[in-house]
């Protein structure tokens, strides 16, 4: 059966913010209070949730678990080189594809 989501109508006008705190289920905001929060989004937040399978990188689907396996194979991590190399190819979307809307290399960092 095919999960079906409820969304809150987004309102075209406001500018909505990103909230990068771990402990808090709300995950996009409005100036006129208007919130998204976890559950009402289709992909899961790497902020927001620990999950192994959760993207780190959500371009190039460089998950937790993927990153650890790297890591535990070759003794060294490559993510970040590589999405360098695709970014450079021109082959990246982070600000559609991740929910922050921002580079996730930050988060690659941050996580390795």
């Amino acid at each position: 059966m095919t999960k079906k989501y409820k969304f809150p109508a987004i309102a075209p006008l406001s500018n909505y913010f990103f909230c990068n705190s771990t402990d808090c289920p709300v995950v996009y905001f409005n100036e006129q209070g208007q919130t998204f929060i976890t559950n009402e989004l289709k992909v899961p937040v790497y902020q927001k949730d620990e999950g192994l399978q959760v993207p780190v990188c959500y371009c190039f689907n460089w998950t937790r678990d993927r990153i650890l396996q790297q890591m535990q194979q070759t003794n060294h991590s490559t993510p970040e080189s590589s999405i360098r190399t695709h970014i450079q190819a021109g082959r990246c979307g982070c600000q559609v594809n991740n929910p922050q809307g921002s580079c996730c290399l930050a988060n690659i960092r941050a996580f390795i």
